[in-house]
């Protein structure tokens, strides 16, 4: 086996003009078993304190055992990342032959292989709900929840609250009743994280009832105001009951995370991925997590998801065969999947791996939802978008709802930022 090595994508021209000269005849070998052609895959990935470099090399080890004429080499972006590192690559003509951790958009997408032809990539999570104009430009491991609360159980004991709440009403006057108990009950925050509540308040119930809003709100079919705002005053009615902290706004996101962890406040509206750091936790407080509740009854909510670990092709690779081998192994062998998901807190239906009770209560949401259930947040994905610069002004004009302005006036914002910016 030959063992995978990082490289940097700073200075890599010299190394990739190597590397390609050495898989000249990939096209004929790039199915990865035959032919005696060495063949090299440069793989660009996210690399962090959890992905490191000994998790990717381990990850990739029995491919290349099973595969003894493909080398993977992992390339890591260094401090610029994934994202910023990619167009330079491409512009340099050093592009890798797989790129990791970036969803397909409309600048990348010209440059992705399209992996349609492959059932593997078409039955992946989220295949199709990241799909653009019919096309599968990636494969990912799982899903990383977003339309949550984690809520402290101590808290709703002491408030009397037997059951979790299924709608936005149940939900505020679960935190009236917190409230009275002498809890905090919404852990708020500045920074990027300061609409995550709201969108967890506004977009189960509003793509429920349109599947197709994020098209019909960014092209001007549908008001963002009158499908957007019902939630809107209700986090303004929140806000104004004393239920978000007054000083939110100058919290930072690891202050507020760990203010939730140790038992100080109530209830916590944050992606799975928070069941890493509950997991760390040395002392934490007995937490939960429901489902972001519908608006009324008996409907069944939308959740809020993004794809885990999304692998694409590049069109400039010349080997493209052997890429969707290793992409296949990466996404459906087993123990590869469960490993990825494990180190990151995500997850997929029907693959297990060594969870705490808060990580089994997210896998269970993860079995009751339906593929076609899950919607993107934010600025979307796929062919579910939202203009340039959504996130920031919906961030924005929350941190305003905050401070106290108006839900009209912040409503009357917003739809004046679609008209200038949708179309």
């Amino acid at each position: 086996m030959i063992k995978a090595r990082l490289l940097t994508a700073v200075g890599m021209t010299a190394v990739a003009a190597l590397a390609l000269a050495g898989c000249s005849s990939a096209a004929d070998a790039g199915d990865g078993g035959t032919s005696n052609e060495k063949v090299t895959l440069r793989v660009l990935v996210n690399v962090t304190p959890n992905l490191t470099e000994k998790f990717w090399n381990d990850l990739v080890a029995p491919f290349e055992a099973k595969n003894k004429n493909i080398d993977v080499v992992i390339q890591n972006p260094g401090a610029e990342g994934v994202s910023a590192a990619i167009p330079r690559l491409l512009a340099s003509g050093d592009a890798p032959d797989i790129v990791q951790s970036l969803a397909p958009n409309g600048k990348l997408a010209p440059e992705l292989v399209d992996l349609s032809k492959y059932e593997w990539a078409k039955k992946g999570p989220l295949a199709e709900q990241y799909s653009m104009d019919g096309k599968y430009l990636m494969a990912g491991i799982g899903v990383q929840l977003q339309s949550l609360f984690f809520y402290n159980k101590t808290a709703f004991k002491e408030a009397g609250i037997t059951e979790v709440p299924t709608t936005v009403d149940e939900l505020t006057e679960d935190l009236g009743k917190l409230k009275d108990a002498g809890w905090t009950p919404i852990q708020e925050g500045g920074d990027w994280m300061s609409s995550a509540t709201l969108q967890a308040l506004a977009l189960p119930t509003i793509v429920s009832e349109n599947p197709k809003w994020f098209q019909d709100v960014s092209s001007g079919k549908v008001s963002f105001g009158k499908t957007y705002g019902p939630a809107i005053e209700t986090f303004a009615d929140w806000v104004a009951k004393g239920y978000v902290p007054k000083d939110a706004l100058g919290i930072k996101y690891p202050d507020a995370e760990q203010a939730f962890l140790s038992g100080k406040t109530a209830i916590y509206s944050m992606g799975s991925w928070f069941m890493g750091s509950q997991a760390k936790a040395t002392d934490s407080a007995d937490i939960g997590v429901f489902r972001a509740p519908a608006t009324k009854a008996g409907d069944k909510p939308a959740m809020g998801a993004n794809i885990a670990s999304p692998y694409s092709i590049l069109k400039a690779s010349k080997n493209q065969d052997a890429s969707a081998k290793l992409i296949e192994f990466l996404t459906t062998d087993k123990k590869a999947v469960a490993d990825q998901l494990e180190i990151d807190g995500n997850f997929r239906d029907g693959y297990e791996y060594d969870m705490t009770p808060l990580g089994e209560e997210l896998l269970k949401i993860v079995a009751d939802t339906p593929a076609s259930d899950y919607t993107p947040t934010g600025g979307g994905y796929g062919e579910r978008t939202m203009p340039d610069g959504f996130s920031g002004e919906l961030n924005t004009q929350t941190q305003a709802l905050m401070g106290g302005t108006p839900a009209a006036d912040v409503i009357k914002s917003m739809d004046a930022w679609f008209t200038a910016n949708a179309g």
